[in-house]
Order: C-alpha cells, then sequence, then structure tokens
C-alpha cells in the first residue's frame, strides 16, 4: 500500500479502534531504523514483532568478520526498540548472531516457531515461512524471503500492523531503496 494511503488508514483505525496494536517488521538494513523509529513514535504500538536479520545490510552467515559492524548496528536497533515501551518479541534469523541477539534482547529473543497469545489470538512467530506454515495459529509471522503463506504476515514487503483482537491489518511499505540495502539484486527485464 502507498506510504501516505496506509499512514492515513492506519491513523484513523488507531485513533478509532481502541484495540491492541501490534507492529510487525524483519530483515532490517540499517538505514530503515529511522524510519522504523518515526512509526514507534506516530502510532505506538503495544507490541512489536521482530523476525530476524535485525541489521540486514551485515550479512554474517557469509561474513562472520563483519560482527563488529553487525554489533554497532544491532545496538541502535536495540536502542530504539527497547525505549518503544512495547512488548518485544525477537526472532534471531540466519544473517543474525544469536548470541548477540540475546545479549542485547534477552528474553525477548524467542525461537523459531514460537506461538504467542495476545488478546485470544495466536501468533506463531518465525524467520521463515518454513518455521511457521504448519503450525497451528490466527496469524503466521515471518520473514526472510517474499513467499507468501495462508494466514501469513510476511516483513519482507514492508511493516505490518495487525490490530488485536479484530484482526485488521496495515501494510506500510519500507523506504524505497530498502531492497537494495538489504543487498537483494534487483531483477530487469522487459
Amino acid at each position: 500500500m502507498l506510504g501516505f494511503l496506509g499512514r492515513r488508514r492506519l491513523k484513523k483505525l488507531r485513533s478509532s479502534s481502541g484495540e491492541t496494536l501490534l507492529m510487525h517488521i524483519g530483515d532490517t538494513p540499517e538505514s530503515v531504523y529511522p524510519f522504523i523509529r518515526k512509526l514507534i513514535d506516530e502510532f505506538k504500538p503495544e507490541a512489536i514483532v521482530h523476525t530476524g536479520d535485525l541489521v540486514d545490510n551485515v550479512k554474517l552467515e557469509r561474513k562472520p568478520e563483519m560482527l563488529p559492524i553487525y554489533r554497532a548496528g544491532l545496538r541502535k536497533l536495540a536502542r530504539i526498540l527497547k525505549h518503544s515501551g512495547s512488548i518485544l518479541y525477537i526472532v534471531p534469523g540466519n544473517e543474525d548472531d544469536h548470541e548477540t541477539v540475546r545479549e542485547f534482547f534477552g528474553d525477548t529473543v524467542v525461537e523459531p516457531g514460537t506461538v504467542v497469545e495476545m488478546e485470544g489470538v495466536k501468533l506463531a512467530l518465525g524467520h521463515t515461512w518454513e518455521d511457521v506454515a504448519g503450525v497451528e495459529a490466527d496469524f503466521r509471522l515471518y520473514g526472510h524471503n517474499f513467499r507468501a503463506i495462508p494466514k501469513g504476515l510476511n516483513a519482507v514487503p514492508g511493516v505490518n500492523f495487525l490490530f488485536l483482537p479484530s484482526g485488521r491489518i496495515v501494510r506500510i511499505d519500507y523506504p524505497a531503496g530498502t531492497d537494495i540495502d538489504r543487498g537483494y539484486k534487483l531483477r530487469r527485464g522487459l
């Protein structure tokens, strides 16, 4: 959804629904951290789920020697998320150093496939669609690639805002250039 239309709809629902708001993010390069902070400040979600690859411009799986750069990026994101006042659920991804994620986020770190319940709604949390595809839940939150699954909310295309218990969803696209910052190759064709 276009950013300004999604924001307008989200603002209207936020002011009129009285529901719990969950913000779902994933695969976040450092370039989107100011955008995330702005959304948190504007909409004040009660809960935030990050489904992994917290510093997605650093590919630790392929370049583990970049851990110091990853730590610096993770410190920035941790500051934003921990100061949000929101309940946090952090699922480490394949590009994350799990030990470092636990160091920065402590008990808010959950394993892929974890199910949490909020406002009577069951949410399966994972990094990939495979982590949650077979899990019984009302919504399956994940990221990692662009795959869509039944009852799935994928954080790669944009930030998902989920109103609970109604299940209304508003997605706000990440800023232009996010996929480039993630290191995704652009497909070009006729």
